[in-house]
């Protein structure tokens, strides 16, 4: 699905996944309660759901985070910034990280429900180098409800992004596959020297080498898929191979695809530059590609000592 959206529109195919992004911590651990409020609206899209997990000093590493949940009552009180939000400011749910407890363990950390309607919330806009609905969230003793059990948010937050992580792959290799048709199909009509460009040897190596790196990055995607939808719990090697192989390709292939479109492809309008625009951030949100080779490697390393 995300890598048909992403090949027309990655506007829509964001759209699309941050409604599961910011939804899917719920459907995991929400009370029968909460899920009835929420769940129903936010499928048929008439609720948006934002994930707001990162903040300022806290983006790869989840555990640092500083905004304060204090209980009040039925509810609890949340205090502090959340930045670089998808969805900030349209949605109407907020699934919210916050420090329930003192100290710097993970485990003092707890998820949390806001209603977009709540006192207390501001917000931001931020513009991004393509068009993206972003922002800041400031919470200011702003009411929440607890998700889930008190000190799991954390593994909360690592459970929705390992089982997004793929699915970013997917939108990856779907903006490689539209630059590489465009790529294909600019070759065959453009002339330089008296020939068509597809004729080149240069640019053909060139499209095969983007076709075999567009191939094997689907095959990463698809297992880590498979491997979900077959009953995995955790699939945080495989999840985080498919993101960082998929996302480092669609950069390369989109690269070469504008660099065959020569001057056109850097101009207002022309597919490959909205895409070259688009696709940068595929390897920074939901973890970088930096953070994909720890998790890779600390769990390669795990299981060679076992």
């Amino acid at each position: 699905m995300r890598e048909t959206l992403a090949y027309f529109s990655s506007l829509a195919d964001t759209a699309f996944a941050m409604q599961g992004l910011g939804s899917y911590a719920l459907s995991l651990v929400g009370s029968d309660v909460q899920k009835k409020r929420w769940l129903p609206a936010v499928a048929k899209g008439e609720v948006l759901a934002a994930f707001a997990v990162t903040e300022p000093e806290a983006g790869s590493d989840l555990a640092a985070c500083r905004a304060r949940a204090r209980p009040d009552g039925l509810v609890w009180r949340l205090q502090g910034v959340k930045t670089l939000i998808s969805n900030a400011g349209i949605a109407g749910l907020y699934t919210v990280l916050a420090r329930s407890a003192d100290g710097d363990d993970p485990a003092g950390l707890s998820m949390f429900l806001v209603d977009a309607q709540a006192p207390g919330m501001i917000v931001n806009p931020l513009e991004a180098m393509a068009a993206h609905p972003l922002g800041e969230v400031r919470f200011e003793d702003t009411p929440a409800v607890l998700l889930g059990a008190e000190g799991k948010g954390y593994a909360l937050a690592l459970a929705t992004l390992d089982a997004f992580r793929p699915s970013v792959g997917a939108a990856a290799c779907g903006m490689a596959a539209r630059a590489l048709d465009e790529a294909l199909h600019w070759v065959q009509a453009r002339r330089q020297f008296g020939h068509r460009l597809a004729e080149f040897q240069s640019v053909q190596m060139a499209l095969a080498e983007m076709h075999v790196d567009l191939e094997a990055a689907r095959l990463l995607v698809r297992r880590a898929a498979w491997l979900k939808d077959g009953g995995a719990e955790r699939i945080p090697r495989e999840g985080a191979a498919a993101k960082l192989a998929a996302t480092e390709m669609a950069q390369r292939v989109v690269d070469r695809a504008l660099q065959l479109h020569g001057g056109q492809g850097v101009m207002k309008g022309a597919t490959v530059e909205r895409l070259y625009r688009e696709v940068r951030s595929l390897r920074i949100y939901e973890g970088t590609s930096e953070i994909q080779k720890l998790l890779i490697a600390r769990e390669i390393l795990k299981e060679s000592r076992a």
